[in-house]
């Protein structure tokens, strides 16, 4: 999760947005959403697709660390790479991929209530 907050961090300041620019298009204080930076507080999935909504970055970039580059790495100095690699990625972000899987399950199944009923008329 550090290595997610660091990416939105550095996403963030690239933009040239600040920690109240953030904080009012997530409806927080400013100090609320510091905590989230500084890792004081937990980085929800709900919060987490709302911020690469806001940084107009997709999750993916977000999720995305430099764990491929020490794969990569790694792989070349020790033949059992590749299980580290998958098991350590698979520790890492195995909760925010259920997570992120139930919000868009329960988005879908919002949606197709909302067809229903226009449907409906």
């Amino acid at each position: 999760m550090e290595k997610i907050i660091k990416k939105i961090s550095e996403i963030r300041t690239r933009k040239g947005f600040s920690y109240e620019n953030m904080a009012h298009d997530l409806d927080l204080s400013t100090s609320a959403y510091r905590k989230i930076e500084m890792g004081e507080t937990k980085l929800t999935v709900e919060r987490l697709v709302d911020i690469s909504k806001i940084l107009e970055t997709p999750l993916n970039d977000l999720l995305d660390t430099d764990s491929q580059k020490n794969f990569n790495q790694e792989n070349k100095d020790n033949a059992h790479g590749f299980q580290g690699f998958n098991d350590n990625i698979f520790n890492e972000y195995s909760e925010v991929s259920k997570k992120l899987i139930a919000n868009y399950e329960n988005q879908i199944e919002a949606l197709k209530a909302e067809i229903e009923q226009l449907k409906k008329g």
